[in-house]
């Protein structure tokens, strides 16, 4: 069976090198689920010294975020709140971890990037969206509490009231407006994707010293920063929990597996 999640290391300008990290379940659309997201953090950690990380994904969407039909047959399981918890937890810390790290992220993302996988736009340090690409929340049609960040790192970015009516309508945010909203730093053809995010990590190797930027990083994401991201994050991943096993929660999946079947 191959792998979920690939990784493998890549070389740069001026003998440096980036771990290229390759989300690899297309024809799940890159669902997060527990194995999953387990596989994420192992080949996050193959190379923690990598001065840069790239996050791309196989298939046609880069990721769809949980597997409603997962949390559906947890919660006919009785064991909703506990797989919630594994598995929001679970991404909740890679998504501190991208910011914590003390390497420049960058994600190149196309199609759909959905609930909890805009986490892994939100927190990289810079981010290359296909024109077909497109961040959407879809908590309010299941009745979930945002995760991912969609409430811990998206104010950050657009501002607070902006933020929580995206989630409030559902809103489309379509590569064009990510990136005049400052979500995205490149917009390309989805074919050039690819050669994009390559253009980006060369351009990031050729200017400096790593650890020059590395040192920006840190003092945007400052210990302070930081913490309050962890409190939030938890905070984010408490209230996914204290949902999941609602009467009106799980109506809500039961609706939205009919309408998607």
């Amino acid at each position: 069976m191959s792998a979920m999640v690939k990784a493998e290391r890549i070389a740069l300008p001026g003998g440096l090198r980036a771990l290229a990290v390759t989300l690899n379940n297309p024809a799940r659309c890159n669902a997060l689920t527990e194995p999953f997201l387990a596989e994420l953090e192992a080949a996050l950690a193959e190379d923690a010294d990598a001065p840069f990380v790239l996050i791309a994904a196989e298939g046609r969407h880069f990721s769809t975020g949980g597997d409603i039909a997962a949390f559906d047959r947890a919660a006919r399981e009785g064991r909703a709140a506990a797989h919630a918890a594994a598995l929001v937890g679970a991404l909740q810390r890679i998504v501190l971890a991208l910011k914590a790290r003390d390497a420049i992220v960058v994600t190149a993302a196309q199609g759909a990037i959905t609930g909890g996988a805009a986490g892994l736009v939100l927190a990289a340090d810079l981010a290359a969206l296909s024109e077909d690409a497109f961040l959407q929340p879809w908590y309010r049609e299941v009745g979930f509490a945002p995760d991912g960040g969609w409430a811990a790192l998206l104010p950050e970015t657009v501002g607070a009231r902006r933020a929580l009516a995206w989630q409030l309508r559902n809103a489309r945010i379509d590569a064009r407006e990510a990136l005049r909203l400052g979500i995205a730093d490149l917009v390309t053809e989805r074919d050039g994707l690819a050669g994009a995010a390559a253009g980006m990590l060369a351009d990031l190797a050729e200017a400096a010293d790593p650890q020059a930027l590395v040192a920006a990083k840190r003092l945007v994401w400052d210990e302070a920063r930081l913490a309050a991201l962890e409190r939030r994050l938890a905070a984010e991943r408490d209230a996914f929990a204290a949902r999941i096993d609602l009467g009106s929660t799980r109506a809500g999946m039961e609706r939205f597996l009919s309408r998607n079947s």
